[in-house]
C-alpha cells in the first residue's frame, strides 16, 4: 500500500459522490472524510476536479437548488484544491480505463498530483483498478478513513 513519505502532505482527490454524499448525511464515511479536510491539517490536501465541481453543481442546480448556497459555503470551508478540467488529449489517453463519464475524474486525479482518489462508485473503483496501474491509489471513503488516515497521521510524526 503506498504511504507518503514522511513530511509530505498527502493528496486526496475526492469523486463527486463522495463530496454529495458528505454534504447530505450528518454521518458516514463521505461526511467525515470533509469533516477532516474542512479543519485544513498540515498532512492532507483535498483535491477535487473542476469536472467533478460542474458535476455536482449541475446535479444540485436540477434537483436541489436551494441548497446551491449551502454547498458552496461548505465547499468554501473545506478548501478543496480544484484542478483544471483536463484537456481532450489528456481525456483519450484514459479512453477504456473506465467509464466515458469517468475518464476526465481519472485525467484530473493524474494532474493534481493525487496519492489516492476516493470514491463510491464502485463501477469506477472495479473497472479503473483493473485496467491501469495509476500513480495513486483508488479507495472508498471508510477504507480511507479506517486504513488510511491513521498511516498517514503516523508517518508525520
Amino acid at each position: 500500500m503506498k504511504k507518503p513519505m514522511a513530511g509530505k502532505k498527502a493528496r486526496v482527490f475526492l469523486d463527486s459522490n463522495v463530496i454529495l454524499s458528505g454534504l447530505f448525511s450528518d454521518r458516514g464515511a463521505p461526511r467525515l472524510m470533509l469533516d477532516v479536510l474542512s479543519l485544513n491539517l498540515p498532512v492532507l490536501t483535498g483535491l477535487t476536479g473542476r469536472y467533478n465541481i460542474i458535476e455536482i453543481e449541475r446535479n444540485l442546480s436540477k434537483k436541489m437548488p436551494s441548497v446551491l448556497p449551502l454547498y458552496q459555503s461548505y465547499l468554501a470551508q473545506i478548501k478543496l484544491e480544484i484542478i483544471p478540467l483536463p484537456s481532450l488529449k489528456e481525456v483519450l489517453l484514459f479512453k477504456g480505463a473506465a467509464s466515458e463519464k469517468d475518464i476526465p475524474v481519472l485525467a484530473s486525479a493524474v494532474d493534481g498530483r493525487a496519492d489516492y482518489l476516493v470514491t463510491g462508485d464502485k463501477k469506477l473503483y472495479a473497472s479503473a483498478k483493473d485496467k491501469r496501474n495509476f500513480s495513486f491509489k483508488i479507495i472508498g471513503p471508510a477504507e480511507f478513513l479506517e486504513r488510511i488516515l491513521p498511516g498517514i497521521f503516523k508517518s508525520l510524526s
